[in-house]
């Protein structure tokens, strides 16, 4: 099983260091589709009871990362294309109101840092980053934003769709086209048209979909 070591003991609560390095390992990829997630070996892994295991693969199937299975227990979940598709037109209808809402507010250092987020995604090689980068990138234009349930929402729809995104970057050679989205995306909130940022995200989400499911593979959600 491919996880982070965590010292859990530097953890206010084991259960939310185990839900956290279990996250990141399916939104990276590391835990596979259908992956057993057997409670006596993660315990073991992270030198902690089944207790704190057993919550935290509870709070992943809330978040629909995971699914409990007949006679296999928990697995970790996947997407048919049609979900895959809903997850994106969710997207499409929060994240140009969380943009819309953020570039007024958004200060120079956080511009730069964005500028510096770009420039991360544009320049990697490493189809290991893309995911991480391209998160890196969203997430810092929409912290400026007051619309948290929102955010809270797009993140967990994000959850979801990650790991496949990653894949469709891979698989379509899409690094090009998301760099140019991300740079027209930056430059409208430099110049605080809040406006054009929205129909731009909202345009670079739809594209990505069509992108996805027209790699999407067959097995996925099966």
């Amino acid at each position: 099983m491919k996880l982070d070591p965590v010292d859990i003991s530097k953890s206010a609560s084991a259960s939310a260091a185990v839900f956290d390095a279990l996250r990141k390992a399916i939104i990276e990829g590391r835990l596979a589709e259908g992956e057993p997630l057997r409670q006596d070996e993660i315990a073991r892994h992270f030198r902690t009871s089944r207790l704190p295991v057993r919550e935290a693969i509870n709070r992943l199937e809330e978040h629909g990362l995971v699914r409990t299975q007949r006679f296999k227990g928990a697995v970790v979940a996947g997407l048919s294309a049609d979900e895959a598709a809903e997850i994106f037109d969710f997207r499409a209808l929060l994240e140009p109101e969380i943009i819309r809402d953020a570039v007024p507010r958004m200060p120079p250092e956080l511009l730069a840092r964005a500028r510096a987020d770009f420039a991360a995604f544009d320049a990697s090689k490493n189809p290991m980053e893309w995911g991480v980068l391209n998160r890196a990138f969203h997430d810092g234009l929409y912290s400026a934003s007051r619309l948290t349930f929102f955010r809270e929402a797009a993140s967990g729809a994000m959850d979801r769709i990650d790991r496949y995104i990653r894949a469709q970057l891979v698989m379509s050679n899409g690094m090009e086209r998301a760099g140019r989205e991300h740079l027209a995306i930056l430059e409208a909130c430099e110049a605080g048209d809040a406006r054009l940022a929205s129909d731009l995200t909202r345009a670079h989400i739809l594209e990505a979909k069509a992108s996805l499911l027209a790699h999407f593979p067959a097995q996925a959600g099966s």
